[in-house]
Formats: C-alpha cells, structure tokens, sequence
C-alpha cells in the first residue's frame, strides 16, 4: 500500500470508530430506531449529493431495488440496530471489539454459502482463533443471563448480519452498479424501512428534546461515520483493493477505545483485551500475510 492508502486506511478506521462512540452518546438519550434513522436519513442525503455532482445514478431495476432492500436490511438496519442497543450495556469500546469478529463469522458463512471461498488450513485455524477470542470476550458472563452476555451476542448478531451483507452485496458488480450507487440505495432503503418502525415503536415526538452535543453526535454519526466513510471505504477498495481494505476491521477497536476512554471515561477488563489480541490473531490467520505458509519449495 502506498502512503496516501495508509492514510485513507486511517481516516476510515477513525470515521467507522468514531460510529461506535458517537452512538453512545446518541444512545444515552434517544432509542436505538431513531439513532438508525437520523443516521441512515442523514446518510442518504450526503450520498445522494455526491452521486449527483459526479453524474452518476442508481439504475432503477426491479433486481437492483431488490438489492437495496436486502443490503439495508443485513448492512444497514439489523446491525446498527443492534450495535446500539448493545452499548445500553457494554462500552463502546467493547463493542467495537465484538465488532472485529466480523471477518471470522464472513469466512464460516463464506465456506457454507460460496464454491469459491472455501476454508483452508490457515483459514480454519483463524476462525477457531476468531472463535475462542469471542468466548474469552464473554468470560464469566456467559454461563450467565446478565446484561453484558446480552449484549455480547446482539454484537455478534450484528457480526452475522454483516458477514451475510458481505456476501449478498457481491451481486452488485454482477448489476453493474457502482458501489457508491449502491451504498446510496442502501441507506435510502433502510431510511425507508427504518421510518414506520421508528413512528410505531420509538414515538419520537414523545422525547426530550436532546442538547447541542448530541445534535453534533447524530450528524457526525450520519455524515462522517456513515456517508463519508462509505465514499472513504469504495475509494480505498478501488486503490488498494478488499484484502487490503479488510485491515480496518483491526483498526477500528483501536479508535473506537481510544475516544471511549479519553471522552466517555469507559475501561476495559483485560480479558476483553486477551479476547481481542486472539480475535486479531484470528483475523491474521484468515488474511495469509501476516503469518504465511509457505510449501516446501516455494520462495
């Protein structure tokens, strides 16, 4: 990777972290459907501008509109939905680091669902990694009901749902269409989706009317950590391609910690930190590079 890759790499490890820490100060206040739907509203609307200035459009196609559809409800609306309704009970730090088991849950599902992503030896033994790091995550908690165990596995059903949004979203190159299109089509569909589900469950009208902070947490969580970080996330996947882009999910727990700890005053116990190192390991395992295995003979 070239340095203008690292730092684009960077910048989206800290828009996607920052999204951790800016749904837990929106979460504090507001419930998790209407933190999704300020979210993907504001999205939308920055995706759709820049799609506009660069003259480009969303072909309007039964199959493509399926697609939308279906990626918000397993990129956009089901995890996010989740995510903040976990950090009720965890911190966001913690779930940004339940978060990185993203890669090892893509790789079963891939090896289940996929003829051309089968899992090899260094594959298996990263997801069993990825694995044994997510019960080190949970520790004590999960022989138990309480809260954090709760909220463990909605971050590992958020997990699942990416890991299948993954997969589902490769039919977009098959539509041909461009992934900032379909990123836009996404959101504008989950804001769709979202909407009624808000109005029905949520009631906002009945809530406090939130303070300047938290309006300036819900549009950096719309526009820096959801649409910027999109147009952020497909021009990197363009450069430097998805092995190389996929390195942010190791990155992310770094930032979403760092501002957890320096704004919200939140810790982490060392096994979260152990469940983390194993879960990297994992990652690392899944990725090849870092830990190759060479055949004998190779060079």
């Amino acid at each position: 990777m070239t340095s203008r890759q690292w730092v684009l790499l960077l910048l989206l490890s800290l828009a996607f972290g920052g999204s951790f820490f800016f749904m837990a100060v929106v979460g504090r206040v507001w419930p998790p459907l209407t933190v999704v739907f300020a979210r993907v509203l504001l999205a939308s609307c920055l995706l759709w501008l820049v799609l506009g200035l660069r003259g480009e459009r969303l072909p309007p196609t039964g199959p493509v509109l399926r697609a939308c559809i279906v990626m918000a409800l397993l990129n956009n609306l089901i995890p996010f939905s989740l995510i903040v309704w976990a950090q009720q009970s965890i911190p966001s730090g913690l779930a940004s680091v339940v978060n990185a088991a993203t890669p090892v849950f893509t790789a079963v599902v891939a090896h289940w669902t996929t003829s051309d992503e089968k899992m090899s030896g260094g594959r298996l033994a990263g997801v069993l990694a990825g694995l044994a790091g997510v019960a080190v995550l949970a520790g004590p908690a999960a022989f138990g009901a309480g809260a954090e165990f709760t909220a463990i596995l909605a971050g590992l059903g958020a997990c699942l749902s990416y890991a299948f949004a993954g997969l589902y979203g490769r039919r977009f190159r098959r539509l041909q269409v461009a992934p900032l299109a379909a990123a836009a089509g996404q959101t504008t569909a989950s804001t769709l989706l979202a909407l009624p589900l808000m109005l029905a469950f949520d009631q906002p009208w009945l809530l406090p009317m939130p303070g300047v902070g938290v309006w300036l947490a819900v549009l950096a969580l719309g526009l820096v950590s959801t649409g910027i970080a999109y147009a952020l996330y497909f021009r990197l996947l363009a450069e430097a391609g998805a092995t190389n882009t996929a390195l942010v999910t190791q990155l992310v727990p770094v930032m979403a910690i760092l501002l957890g700890v320096l704004f919200l005053g939140e810790s982490l116990l060392p096994r979260h930190v152990a469940g983390m190192a194993l879960i990297a390991l994992g990652f690392c395992l899944i990725d090849g590079r870092v830990l190759p295995v060479r055949r004998p003979g190779s060079p």
